[in-house]
């Protein structure tokens, strides 16, 4: 398989179940957000901050462009944000197996409350915000994926387990 990718909504799992799943079948793991905080020497509250939400989707757009050629045997993790554009949607199936990892809003909710690092969650209005942004993303991440797992209520090793057996119908 050419590459794994994991998307969803931010606290859904993607970077911890992406990491266990890189190391269990001995491949790269790149998390996109990383990437571009690396990329841009800035964290993504201060790209938002400072150069605006549209200039950080075009650094996403960018660095999907680009993988495309220099990405192979990776499972990539990516920004909750980046299967909203249709451009971006494309990109992901044409990197490999796109699997949407999903959660409840009240998973979500446990999992970002206390983190300050997610600039589309910033300034009060938790509940509303997550709520909202899940309503609005759930169609972009269904087109985009080709497997669906839901996170909710499961270990880690419990979800590996079921991308396991579906990354197996996929092929």
């Amino acid at each position: 398989m050419k590459n794994i990718i994991l998307i969803g909504f931010m606290g859904a799992g993607k970077t911890t179940v992406g990491r266990f799943l890189a190391w269990e079948k001995k491949m790269k793991f790149v998390d996109t957000d990383e990437r571009i905080v690396l990329e841009q020497g800035m964290e993504i509250p201060d790209i938002f901050a400072q150069k605006g939400e549209g200039f950080f989707r075009d650094l996403e757009t960018e660095l999907l462009t680009r993988m495309q050629e220099d990405t192979c045997d990776a499972v990539i993790s990516v920004g909750g944000g980046m299967p909203v554009r249709k451009q971006n949607r494309a990109l992901l199936r044409s990197l490999g197996c796109v699997i949407y990892l999903s959660a409840s809003k009240q998973t979500i909710l446990e999992r970002v409350r206390n983190d300050g690092s997610r600039p589309m969650l910033a300034g009060g209005g938790l509940e509303e915000k997550v709520e909202r942004l899940m309503r609005e993303r759930e169609g972009f991440y269904r087109r985009a994926a080709h497997i669906d797992v839901t996170t909710d209520g499961r270990s880690v090793r419990q979800v590996l387990k079921i991308i396991e057996q579906e990354t197996r119908r996929f092929r």
